[in-house]
């Protein structure tokens, strides 16, 4: 096996990553030749290789050592879920992923990460301006770490998903290359465009239907269209009037125990 050169971004004391604030002030050029050398550093064809290091550590005991801060009642929950499917204990293993993605070459390129951006964690809400967007719509797991680490738990999660839903290996791999090509063509657009152009950047849900529509079957337009209907529904007031009723003229939390519990 070839050698694989890993770059690390740098850390702090606590062995945290640090946002390097310095690249938003570099030129578009300066950028694209920052991206060149972190090409070289770490090539493309270098995220290909897992190779797990003889003292890796077990991924259910990581889980293990983690409930230790969490709520004990909602620890058999969360497991629970998680042996449903393997996309369902994919979804609660970010902490056995990270661990492993720790030991693979990054670019040294470190963003301000979703910390867990798997399928399930993308979905259509309202704007401020009150317009459908479709993003990422879970950031209780954000750190700076390398960007590399999102798009591979997202990679990674299109796939048990597809085989989940009993996909050919073809159409397996194509929804990949598909997920990732998409990443890396906006990407390069982003790239053309200047920080603010960037910050304002969104996928409105109405025209993204119109333009991926045509290659689409009936009745996957029709499961979107209700989709996004039925978020058109849904603002601040009605998650209130869900999780809450009156009580002596107060709101009080509705208890739904174990996972909502009021205090």
């Amino acid at each position: 096996m070839t050698e694989q050169k890993t770059v690390t971004p740098a850390r702090s004391a606590d062995r945290r990553y640090q946002l390097d604030v310095e690249g938003c002030r570099l030129t578009p050029a300066e950028r694209v030749g920052r991206g060149k050398a972190a090409r070289a550093a770490a090539p493309r064809e270098s995220h290909a290789v897992f190779d797990p290091p003889s003292d890796r550590s077990d991924p259910i005991s990581l889980l293990e050592e983690q409930a230790g801060s969490r709520v004990a009642e909602l620890v058999p929950v969360r497991y629970g879920r998680m042996m449903v499917s393997p996309f369902t204990y994919y979804r609660g293993a970010a902490l056995p992923m990270a661990s492993d993605l720790a030991n693979t070459p990054v670019s040294g390129l470190a963003v301000q990460a979703c910390g867990d951006a798997h399928l399930s964690n993308f979905g259509i809400f309202g704007s401020p301006e009150r317009r459908l967007v479709f993003d990422v719509n879970d950031f209780d797991e954000t750190l700076p770490g390398p960007w590399e680490w999102d798009v591979k738990r997202l990679a990674v999660s299109m796939l048990i998903a597809a085989r989940d839903n009993g996909f050919s290996a073809k159409v397996q791999q194509r929804v990949v290359l598909d997920t990732v090509g998409k990443y890396r063509t906006a990407m390069r657009e982003y790239a053309g465009m200047g920080n603010l152009d960037v910050w304002y950047a969104h996928l409105e849900a109405d025209a993204f239907l119109r333009e991926e529509a045509a290659a689409w079957r009936p009745r996957a337009i029709q499961r979107s269209e209700k989709i996004v209907a039925k978020a058109r529904t849904r603002d601040s007031m009605s998650v209130f009037a869900k999780l809450t009723h009156i009580v002596d003229g107060q709101p009080r939390i509705v208890d739904q125990s174990p996972l909502i519990i009021p205090l």
